[in-house]
Parts: structure tokens; C-alpha cells; sequence
């Protein structure tokens, strides 16, 4: 489960991010779209990770009463690392 305060590293994790607080705050996608004069098709992109535009991405947020902070780069935390490579053992056929 995403969190609004985990790190987004790629850009699913911002789609996720985007619709886990579209649906926590019961925000339907005809009223983002109206709010921000993006078609509801750049929103439901944007939560699927793929690409939109910075201006999309900032009146989308805007719309939904957010915003982004950009802070340095750090490693990510070995909970990440296994989290985005994780390996089913039994399905890879080791013993």
C-alpha cells in the first residue's frame, strides 16, 4: 500500500500516489478534470504512470489540492529494493 508520504521514485509510484488520494478524498475524475481543464483521460493516464506532461501533472495536482517538493536523491532503502525486485522464490525454481 502507497502512502502520501513514501517516496516516488518512478512513475507509477506517482500514479499510485495520485489515486490513492483521489480515492481517499472521494474525489471523482469528472470533477478533477473540470478543476484543472485537463480531460479525464490525462488523469487516469497519470495514475497508470504513463506519460503526461509537467503542466497536466501541476493542474491535476492543483485540482486535487496538492503539490510535489523536490528533495536530493538518496539511496533507497533495502525495504525498496526488495519491494521493487522482489523475487518469488518458489516460482523461480530454487530450492
Amino acid at each position: 500500500m502507497f502512502h502520501m508520504q513514501d517516496i516516488i521514485r518512478v512513475p507509477t509510484d506517482l500514479g499510485h500516489a495520485v489515486h490513492q488520494a483521489r480515492n481517499t478524498g472521494k474525489l471523482k475524475a469528472t470533477v478533477i478534470a473540470q478543476r484543472s481543464g485537463r480531460a479525464r483521460n490525462v488523469l487516469y493516464r497519470l495514475e497508470r504512470g504513463e506519460d503526461v506532461t509537467v503542466a497536466s501533472l501541476l493542474d491535476i495536482l492543483r485540482a486535487m489540492g496538492l503539490t510535489i517538493r523536490l528533495e536530493p536523491l538518496g539511496m533507497p532503502t533495502l525495504e525498496e529494493v526488495r519491494s521493487r525486485f522482489a523475487v518469488d522464490e518458489d516460482a523461480s525454481g530454487a530450492s
